[in-house]
């Protein structure tokens, strides 16, 4: 007796797809037969032939719950996730309080999120300068060994409990990091082009918001990679470089992987769609990211690079803010508003969309970049990313031909806006299965709308029961884990909108806490693999270099 079949499923192949039906026994994949005939099983889920993709993964998201609980919580960004085809997520270790860089801080942050989640999930470590200058840089191995993917460092500042990297700061968590064998990824833009251009701008009064793109300048992230290449190059490490955002970046990555260096780069929906004189002229501070949105010349190039392999996969930089208070509120302007954009929800729709569908990505890169390289890169295929025999049990069912549009008041995030919104799409996620539970079914009510305020109260409005014991000192020097941002936000005055975010919510058919933690399973790192001689069916690939702002 199988606990799940899924049958009339079309699966990939290479660039070809075959019809199987799949068989799987305690969360995992057990096998893929032309016939059930003579097959038995608890739930049987039928695809209709539609396509059925691995599970998808999301590499780079910032759940904010415990700090910044009125931006996100792990109810409703785990729902985006999986609304979205993807069945694990990778968190980053900056934006809660406290920041994640310790063990008992990895432990304190997997209890929290294990109460709420309804997606798989991994965990970035953390590393800081402030842990260089304290001599804390034992905690780097402590993490390792504990299972995270990878370490991050922001060369700008992020949250105060998460303080930036000087340049021969970052070059010691290189050398630490390669010691472990795990990525180190890097937020590359140079602080001290950002912080001046930033300045200026505001003293020449500009308030609109193009400005933020043009101050925080492609030169900016350009010098940041090519210093980020040069500590790897060094070190051994294994550079990583996040939300990569210029068309320049991917070559320097390319030319890097030429070179023999272990040098890798994620893009995100964002930077392959929209163009910043555009959405920021139309969306303001609620397209305000860190990378800002670049050039049309930037979307093309960074379609070229998932194509020929200088961008090893996407991932999102899902960061949602609070709309009434760090976005919008009386004072905001394009320079205080928080940055930050949600994306899990929409990722992969839009590479299916605006990737596959058009033709600028093939069957099998789409898979790769969505869900195989990423798995890969952080140590946990095949049990993530795959489709083979004892794999976890983990799919997104598309309906390639369905159509619809991104509509904000429509997805699991809080914040309730995004730059993206009005964006037409074909290809649709319809069902999501993670350990061979559906736990998205778009056809569905689902369960969170039912969720009564009791619930709520023990699920979101308080930690789980006897986490404030198990962590007594982490709660004596951060009090209930709290930031400045939480106390003055709307959600803490109406606590209730955060039970109308979660009950809006559609689809989700299994309660907050089904997820679960996944260790790093192994150290694999992706081939330096360049495929020239790529076409670029949207146009002409090139760059209008006199048209771009920091060249007039």
């Amino acid at each position: 007796m199988y606990d799940l079949i899924i049958k009339n499923a079309k699966i990939p192949q290479g660039d070809e797809t075959v019809m199987t039906n799949i068989l799987v026994l305690e969360e995992k994949i057990a096998g893929f037969v032309d016939s059930t005939h003579g097959a038995q099983a608890k739930e049987v889920i039928d695809a209709e032939g539609h396509l059925v993709f691995p599970g998808f993964m999301d590499s780079h998201t910032h759940i904010m719950y415990h700090g910044f609980g009125h931006r996100e919580n792990w109810v409703t960004g785990s729902a985006a996730a999986v609304r979205g085809g993807i069945s694990t997520i990778i968190d980053m270790p900056c934006c809660t309080v406290p920041s994640t860089r310790t063990v008992k801080q990895l432990e304190l942050k997997i209890d929290i999120a294990n109460a709420q989640t309804v997606v798989d999930y991994g965990l970035w470590g953390g590393v800081t300068g402030e842990d260089v200058r304290e001599g804390w840089m034992h905690n780097v191995q402590e993490q390792a060994d504990f299972g995270v993917v990878a370490f991050k460092v922001y060369m700008t500042p992020s949250v105060p409990t998460y303080p930036r990297v000087t340049d021969p700061e970052m070059l010691e968590c290189f050398k630490e990091v390669a010691k472990t064998g795990l990525p180190i990824g890097i937020h590359a833009e140079n602080f001290a082009m950002c912080d001046f251009y930033v300045k200026k701008f505001q003293a020449d009064g500009r308030m609109d918001g193009p400005a933020w793109s043009e101050a925080r300048n492609e030169l900016a992230e350009k010098v940041a990679i090519e210093l980020g290449i040069s500590f790897a190059e060094a070190t051994g490490a294994r550079l990583h470089i996040v939300h990569m955002s210029t068309g320049i970046g991917a070559k320097l990555i390319g030319e890097a992987k030429k070179r023999g260096i272990n040098a890798t780069s994620e893009s995100c929906p964002h930077y392959l769609t929209l163009n910043y004189q555009d959405a920021m002229t139309k969306h303001g501070a609620c397209a305000k990211i860190a990378p800002p949105i670049r050039t049309s010349g930037d979307n093309e190039e960074h379609w070229e690079g998932l194509r020929n392999g200088s961008i090893d996969f996407m991932a999102t930089d899902h960061a949602p803010y609070e709309l009434e208070s760090e976005k919008t509120s009386e004072g905001t302007t394009i320079w205080n508003a928080f940055p930050g954009i949600p994306g899990t929800e929409t990722m992969a729709p839009i590479i299916i969309s605006e990737g596959l569908n058009k033709g600028r990505l093939s069957l099998s890169r789409t898979v790769e970049v969505l869900a195989t390289n990423a798995a890969k890169h952080y140590g946990l295929y095949p049990k993530k990313g795959a489709m083979m025999v004892g794999s976890d049990a983990d799919f997104a069912i598309v309906d390639l031909s369905k159509e619809w549009t991104i509509d904000p008041k429509t997805q699991a995030s809080m914040c309730g806006y995004t730059p993206l919104e009005g964006m037409k799409l074909k290809g649709r996620i319809i069902k999501t299965i993670i350990r061979g539970t559906l736990v998205f079914d778009d056809a569905q009510e689902g369960v969170l709308p039912t969720l009564t305020d009791a619930e709520l109260d023990k699920i979101v409005h308080n930690f789980p029961e006897g986490c404030a014991e198990k962590f007594a000192d982490i709660f004596e020097q951060f009090p209930e884990l709290a930031s400045a941002e939480y106390d003055r936000s709307y959600r803490k005055l109406h606590p209730e909108k955060i039970n109308e975010d979660i009950r809006r919510i559609k689809g989700i058919m299994v309660k907050p806490g089904f997820g679960k933690f996944v260790k790093r399973q192994s150290i694999q790192v992706l081939p330096k693999t360049i495929t020239y001689n790529t076409t670029t069916p949207t146009g002409v690939n090139r760059r209008e270099r006199e048209d771009l702002p920091e060249f007039r």
